[in-house]
């Protein structure tokens, strides 16, 4: 059967302008997303005709400088929309996340001319961006990477502007070799955010690049066949000696790791918003399903051990909520978030999963089969734990800002 419409969260919006937003997302997830998602995500198809409808619509492009072609929204309130997306089809919501990260890169440490040449396309021209960090040997162990960036004619590159990336650098151009493991759109992407190793071992060796989809040289594997978000590509993506122009580095040369954990520590509430949203849609369907359904005469929402479970369920999702915005009113504050992300990342996915698996016991038997949607919320859950840090490295991020770095 088809996905019931989701339930409206009473959210607490800063603005009229972003209530109307919400009410816009919700129209479109309605509309255009969830009466397709159990069919397409069983198919394995990717929604790229929504991903054009959501740049069209701007929502490719909220937390960003309107400068450039973004909508100047807080943190806030464009997680909210990733929750409502995640709400209807978890693909959407992970994808436009994912986008996003994409972005940041060069939206916070490019240059000025990189930002006004780049930026207005990657933000509303319909493009789709993918994130290239993990490698086959390098998944937690990110700074581990072996992807190799060879620099080709141009000499030694100069330091760009104060904070904001060298990018115009000394000229010439890069060669990169290597393979990315785990990649969100990877071989459907207009552009990629490539970190490789230009020097040394460890984090100081590596830099960041902006790399076209089209570039020659460049290839993916076949998608993963994961257990959850079949509709969502996730591949390797090859770099067979891909010369890249010296202007499309990002920062300064050795910059990359903090350039890329500076986008992690976002890119984990996106993360958290969307797992919140799977949890929601999970709720919405077991109190659906428990209010109609009856045994022994009466729906079975009357009996308390069935009522009991779904308060609990009802409660740990509005701790998580609460949980990610703490942290998005933090970020949009300029402050320190990084440990608040990471907590949120842990709490939501977590949460996401006990949801998730509670209320494929609440419809018992038909919780098992693809007739109705919460299988596939369980399966997309579990997905959450691991994506963007395992919630082992959360804890490990959490516990060293709590005690310090550990005793070697």
């Amino acid at each position: 059967m088809p996905d019931r419409a989701p339930q409206q969260v009473d959210r607490q919006l800063p603005t009229d302008e972003a209530r109307d937003l919400i009410s816009l997302v919700r129209d479109i997830a309605q509309r255009e997303i969830a009466p397709k998602a159990a069919e397409e995500e069983d198919a394995g198809r990717f929604p790229r005709e929504i991903f054009g409808l959501l740049s069209a619509s701007g929502l490719l492009a909220l937390p960003y400088d309107s400068e450039y072609g973004g909508g100047d929204q807080p943190y806030e309130v464009y997680l909210q929309v990733l929750e409502e997306l995640a709400m209807a089809r978890l693909t959407v919501g992970l994808g436009v996340s994912v986008h996003s990260l994409s972005c940041h890169a060069l939206a916070n440490y490019g240059t000025k001319e990189q930002r006004a040449e780049h930026l207005p396309a990657m933000l509303g021209g319909g493009l789709l961006g993918a994130y290239c960090l993990s490698e086959p040997s390098s998944g937690s162990d990110a700074a581990s990477l072996r992807t190799k960036a060879v620099r080709e004619g141009g000499g030694a590159a100069r330091s760009g502007e104060a904070g904001s990336g060298a990018g115009t650098g000394s000229g010439g151009e890069w060669a990169i070799t290597g393979t990315k493991a785990w990649i969100t759109h990877g071989g459907i992407a207009d552009f990629y955010t490539v970190l490789a190793r230009s020097g040394g071992e460890g984090p100081r060796g590596i830099t960041a690049f902006l790399v076209p989809g089209d570039a020659e040289g460049l290839s993916a594997a076949p998608p993963e066949k994961k257990m959850g978000m079949k509709g969502s590509p996730t591949a390797q993506v090859h770099f067979d000696g891909v010369r890249v122009p010296d202007g499309r580095r990002i920062g300064d040369e050795g910059q990359g790791f903090a350039i890329a954990l500076a986008a992690l520590d976002s890119g984990r509430l996106g993360i958290a918003a969307c797992a919140i949203g799977v949890a929601q849609a999970a709720l919405d369907e077991a109190v659906a399903y428990a209010t109609g359904r009856e045994q022994f005469g009466r729906p079975i929402s009357d009996y308390q051990g069935l009522r009991f479970m779904l308060a609990d369920m009802a409660t740990q999702i509005e701790a998580g909520r609460a949980l990610y915005l703490a942290a998005a009113r933090l970020r949009d504050a300029g402050r320190p978030f990084a440990k608040q992300a990471a907590m949120a990342k842990l709490l939501c996915t977590d949460t996401a999963m006990k949801v998730t698996t509670d209320a494929v016991q609440v419809l018992g038997g038909y919780g098992c089969t693809a007739d109705f949607p919460v299988e596939r919320y369980m399966r997309e859950a579990k997905v959450l734990q691991i994506v963007e840090g395992t919630n082992q490295i959360q804890r490990i991020v959490i516990a060293r800002h709590l005690a310090g770095p550990e005793s070697h």
